[in-house]
């Protein structure tokens, strides 16, 4: 087998490139038969072909050639049959494209497909009748059917033989498409007397390899006295008509004359039956020579047609014509467009010019009926490029905004020039994949927060939000509370930012009297790669609560000295005595004070401003007032519920100072109880702690010593036998000696005595109170072993305490001090 491979590569300056190969091939190969390494054709490697997801594409015909990407060859696919793919049409070629992907690459290959000997000549009619006059002149030409051979080339028809050549002789004459006009020629007078029937063979030959051939038999009924044949008035006639014409519309007619009279005068038209095509498309009337349509034109099947018109007349002399009618296109083909690739997917921060699908258009129609333009519409961001005849580019012309816009559907529309234009229309879907190119945005520039002082902690106090106009992962926001402090604390420790929600909680109580707004940094990140951030600035103020009573600071309340104002008899009404001064560490109506007299040895005699704490007379001072008064004044906030304090004023109704002084001598003789028993209560707690102080050196003492002297037993070679005092259980069978003993504290109210036991019977573990206010409490204990093995001996000792200070809280403290130390004493 003969192949030609052709190679031809441009470079086109676009986004991608292509290329164009040529094969030549026979027709009629085998299935899986190789076409050609079109890989090593085109200079690409095997891996190309696989990562770029080679294919072959035809435009929508049957693909008769296949790619084996494992191989880089082209493989036959469907049997190839030159006469059905291209009937007359030289050369014959299949034209398809190979497509490439990442990046995308097309390449165009073209087959030719060359004609083989598998044709056989034959005629339409196995045999042909002849009825002649035996008075036909010498050379009288007899019209003959042409042969049939859809081969082409030297593998067509070639030649014709005739036998027996005793009367008649075969002559062919070229036409003007290159086929040849079939004739018999007498060449010897008939003579109907000697023979009335004459038989001949006519036979086809081609010139292929091996030879074929095909034969028509002619029977020729010699009649008499016809000695005149028809002609035609032209040799060719032309015609032209319209493709999809309707049934019926009239072609052309042609015209032919007989010399002869009567019957032999008599003609009739037909048309060859050479091409069996002919006959389903057109007819003729017999007697008229109209030619008349009677199938359906199609102009891009076939631009021309041409016949063969016979003219017969009764004595059977004919003459022929040619008639070449022409099919005007008009546009009836709507541009057909075939999507060789596309991209589902674009990120939205592809540069201009990126190459979203590669379409090929073609319309089969003619001139400017086949002119075909395509267009995009003009608001979105993309442009169709043409690149060659028929393949066109949509690329992306500016950068895109998945926030703007996350889908596209790109309808391409491709018109023709033809009047009325046809245009065909194809919508791609493509959707923008988002990368990380926008922060989270707070829905305020900075914020405010109040709270109530004497808060919860972790009350929930405001909500910050953000958005992210991102997509999926780029989008999900999270809070992060910035580093920062306030007043040398870190901010840390007065809120915290929940990561997921933004809400902002305390972490503390406030107290408005210490702090009264603070704010801080709140960052709001995406989880985009690398992640964006921005910032906020939030503020808390704290609001105050009436969490503070007044506080007086006139007249001072001591405990060791006793202050008293005086008033001389001789006072007006409206004297003032002194002034209650107070303040209020709150705010706001919380601070507002009202001061009111809670009590009075005669309240007759003073009153207290509600607004101003000035105590004043109320009425003339008398001899009858006594000389120690006793005041007790409330100072009430205006806060909700109100809190307030009181202050005890002394007033001393006296004219002179040593009055005064024997009156306040009487005032503080109540003081000495008060003061003695201060006194000793400091001196029992000086002697309590002294106590208990040595108590813990003492044992740390012994713990030390036994210590040491079980880490000499330890290293000695004496065999330790381990002791297990009666009561010792292994609760927990584990053979590890978790030593578990119970202690039990008893104490009464009156008899200040505290005993502490241990080694008791271990059941119960709850405690228990009876009613004559004696408590037992017992408990197992885990003790581990001074040397931390698992056979040391355990020493239980029963052990009582007895305490005989007056504080009975000491006999506790004492009790676990010795608990937690082992109970070494």
């Amino acid at each position: 087998m003969r192949r030609q491979v052709l190679l031809f590569l441009s470079l086109q300056c676009l986004s991608y490139v292509i290329g164009q190969v040529s094969y030549s091939i026979p027709e009629e190969m085998s299935k899986g038969s190789v076409v050609g390494n079109i890989a090593q054709d085109l200079g690409l490697d095997l891996k190309r072909l696989k990562s770029g997801k080679a294919r072959v594409n035809t435009g929508g015909s049957v693909e008769y050639i296949g790619l084996k990407k494992e191989r880089g060859v082209l493989l036959i696919q469907e049997r190839i049959d030159r006469e059905a793919l291209c009937g007359e049409t030289t050369p014959c070629a299949l034209h398809f494209q190979l497509i490439l992907e990442n990046p995308m690459e097309m390449f165009r290959v073209t087959v030719e497909i060359t004609d083989i000997n598998d044709n056989t000549p034959s005629f339409t009619n196995a045999e042909k009748r002849f009825e002649i006059s035996e008075s036909a002149v010498i050379g009288s030409k007899f019209i003959l059917e042409k042969a049939i051979d859809s081969d082409i080339g030297m593998n067509g028809l070639q030649r014709y033989s005739l036998t027996p050549t005793d009367n008649f002789i075969l002559k062919l004459q070229n036409q003007a498409d290159g086929s040849k006009k079939v004739e018999i020629v007498l060449q010897k007078p008939l003579d109907r007397e000697k023979q009335e029937y004459i038989s001949l063979l006519l036979t086809a030959i081609d010139g292929g390899e091996p030879q074929m051939s095909g034969t028509m038999q002619i029977f020729v009924n010699v009649l008499d006295v016809n000695d005149n044949a028809p002609t035609f008035n032209k040799p060719l006639y032309r015609a032209k008509i319209q493709e999809h014409s309707p049934k019926g519309t009239s072609v052309t007619t042609v015209s032919a004359s007989d010399k002869d009279i009567g019957v032999n005068g008599e003609i009739s038209y037909l048309i060859s039956t050479s091409k069996r095509v002919l006959s389903e498309l057109f007819k003729i009337n017999i007697k008229t020579g109209e030619i008349i349509l009677i199938g359906d034109l199609d102009y891009e099947k076939a631009k021309m047609y041409q016949m063969d018109i016979e003219v017969v007349d009764s004595g059977g002399l004919s003459d022929s014509t040619k008639v070449v009618v022409d099919v005007i296109d008009i546009n009836d083909n709507s541009p057909y467009i075939n999507v060789l690739s596309k991209s589902e997917t674009v990120l939205e921060d592809s540069p201009p010019n990126t190459v979203i699908a590669m379409l090929s258009v073609n319309d089969p129609d003619s001139e400017n009926n086949g002119e075909v333009e395509c267009n995009i519409d003009a608001n979105i961001p993309f442009k169709i490029q043409s690149t060659l005849n028929g393949f066109y580019t949509l690329v992306t012309e500016v950068a895109l905004d998945r926030e703007i816009a996350s889908q596209y559907n790109i309808t391409v529309t491709c018109s023709d020039e033809g009047v009325p234009s046809l245009s065909s229309s194809v919508t791609l879907t493509l959707q923008v994949s988002d990368v990380n190119d926008n922060a989270p945005v707070f829905e305020s520039s900075s914020y405010e927060a109040y709270i109530v002082e004497n808060n919860t902690p972790g009350l929930s106090v405001f909500t910050v939000r953000a958005r992210d106009a991102d997509w999926n992962q780029n989008a999900r926001v999270s809070y992060i509370l910035e580093d920062s402090s306030v007043n040398g604390v870190p901010v840390s420790s007065y809120v915290s930012v929940s990561a997921d929600s933004g809400v902002i909680h305390a972490v503390r109580s406030f107290d408005y009297e210490q702090i009264k707004d603070f704010h801080f940094r709140v960052k709001a990140q995406d989880g985009g790669s690398p992640p964006l951030s921005s910032n906020v600035t939030v503020k808390i103020l704290i609001q105050d609560q009436n969490d503070n009573p007044p506080q007086v600071l006139y007249p001072v309340q001591t405990g060791g000295s006793l202050v008293a104002e005086m008033v001389p008899r001789s006072a007006d009404v409206g004297y003032l005595v002194t002034k209650v001064v107070a303040v209020d560490v709150d705010s706001g109506q919380n601070a507002w004070l009202s001061y009111k007299l809670q009590k009075a040895t005669d309240r007759a005699l003073f009153e207290v401003g509600l607004q101003n704490g000035e105590i004043r007379t109320i009425r003339q001072v008398t001899d009858k007032d006594a000389v120690k008064q006793r005041l007790s004044v409330i100072v009430e906030d205006n806060g909700q519920p109100s809190r307030s304090a009181a202050v005890i004023v002394n007033v001393v109704v006296a004219d002179s100072f040593p009055e005064v002084l024997s009156e306040f001598t009487d005032f503080t003789q109540d003081k000495e109880y008060n003061d003695n028993l201060t006194f000793y209560l400091v001196l029992a707690l000086a002697v309590v702690s002294f106590l208990f102080i040595t108590c813990l050196v003492v044992i740390i003492s012994v713990k030390i010593y036994r210590w040491r002297q079980s880490r000499i037993m330890f290293h000695s070679n004496l065999p330790v036998i381990p002791y297990y005092p009666p009561r010792y259980s292994d609760t927990l069978g584990t053979g590890t000696l978790q030593h578990v003993y119970n202690y039990e504290v008893c104490r009464t109210t009156d008899s200040r005595k505290s005993d502490c036991k241990f080694g008791t019977a271990g059941s119960q573990k709850v405690l228990m109170m009876d009613p004559s206010s004696t408590g037992t409490m017992q408990r197992i204990q885990s003790e581990k072993s001074i040397l931390d093995e698992p056979d040391s001996p355990l020493e239980v000792r029963n052990c009582t305490y007895h305490n005989n200070s007056p504080f009975k809280n000491f006999t506790i403290i004492l009790l676990h001090a010795l608990h937690l130390l082992g109970c070494s004493q």
